[in-house]
């Protein structure tokens, strides 16, 4: 089960300014079938429930946390909340963390900066800057950013990825699980980086005879940067066109011509990215293309999430 952490507000928590939550049903009821959360606020932990709201304030270059009405400096009581709820979910094995967009302490370049009472425009929350500097190729993404099914696809696909390269990391005790786990990823690190996909498959290789420990190390460095990147729609219809290769001595020029008509559909942003992936799977069950029925780009996470069902998934 993946273990992520989530601003609490967002899982239903009565713990904004106001005493209200802001409960989002994609976290709770849909990643929630697969996930543990691991809450955070460090504005409730330095001021309680209710409060008074805070905003940033730029001051030759020192970030000050000023309350809205009463004009105090309570910045330093903000920096000892966000360093302790840091330290607490650096003390968990978490894949990924979801952040509260414009919260002065959460938002992910969308929380309002100001000099004086000016407008500075907009940047990373403390907690958010913070967690980036301390959580480095890894999967944060905030709420409002998820609700594009493109950044949505994208993040999810990375914390499950994230999430087996923890396992891996906890549990290999040998070379062959080694390839085996990047022969399993070879579709989908080649639909985010075909020159970081190669320079794994050297790392696998292992010429220079180093340790597993070291291989294991290395290679999961470069993976964990790999699957941060964001998928396109031209990398993904090279890597389905690659697929298609695999079985194409069993089709007949009729079923070849639909499935390259549906893949350019796919391009073309006429049918979304499930349809070609469920004519594919189909193929790959009726003729058994074993090294295909392993791979993680056909089924990176559960179904049910329908997150290939959209034409705007795509980019």
């Amino acid at each position: 089960m993946l273990k992520i952490a989530v601003s609490a507000c967002l899982l239903g928590e009565p713990i904004r300014y106001d005493k209200t939550g802001q409960r989002d049903r994609f976290i709770t009821d849909k990643l929630g079938k697969y996930a543990s959360f691991i809450p955070f606020c460090p504005e409730h932990l330095a001021f309680g429930t209710p409060r008074e709201t805070i905003r940033i304030v730029l001051e030759e270059r020192h970030k000050n946390v000023i309350t809205v009405f009463s004009k105090n400096d309570v910045t330093q009581a903000m920096n000892d909340a966000v360093a302790q709820e840091l330290h607490k979910i650096q003390n968990e094995a978490i894949c990924g963390i979801i952040l509260k967009s414009k919260s002065p302490s959460c938002g992910l370049g969308s929380t309002k900066y100001y000099m004086k009472e000016m407008s500075e425009g907009k940047k990373d929350g403390l907690f958010a800057f913070t967690c980036k500097e301390h959580f480095v190729d890894f999967p944060i993404e905030e709420e409002a950013r998820l609700i594009d099914p493109w950044l949505r696809e994208n993040f999810v696909m990375q914390l499950f990825a994230y999430e087996d390269a923890l396992q891996l990391q906890k549990n290999i005790k040998t070379m062959q699980e080694l390839v085996s786990f990047h022969t399993a990823y070879k579709f989908l690190l080649q639909s985010k980086h075909e020159g970081n996909y190669r320079l794994l498959g050297k790392i696998v290789a292992n010429h220079e005879k180093n340790s597993l420990q070291e291989i294991t190390q290395m290679y999961l460095a470069l993976f964990k940067k790999t699957i941060a990147y964001k998928g396109s729609i031209g990398k993904t219809v090279n890597v389905l066109q690659h697929m298609v290769g695999f079985f194409k001595k069993e089709l007949n020029s009729s079923e070849k011509a639909e499935l390259h008509m549906q893949i350019e559909e796919f391009r073309d942003e006429i049918t979304p990215l499930i349809s070609v992936m469920s004519t594919i799977e189909f193929l790959v069950k009726k003729y058994n293309t074993t090294y295909l029925l392993g791979q993680k780009f056909l089924n990176p996470y559960p179904k049910d999430l329908s997150l290939r069902s959209m034409i705007q998934e795509g980019k």
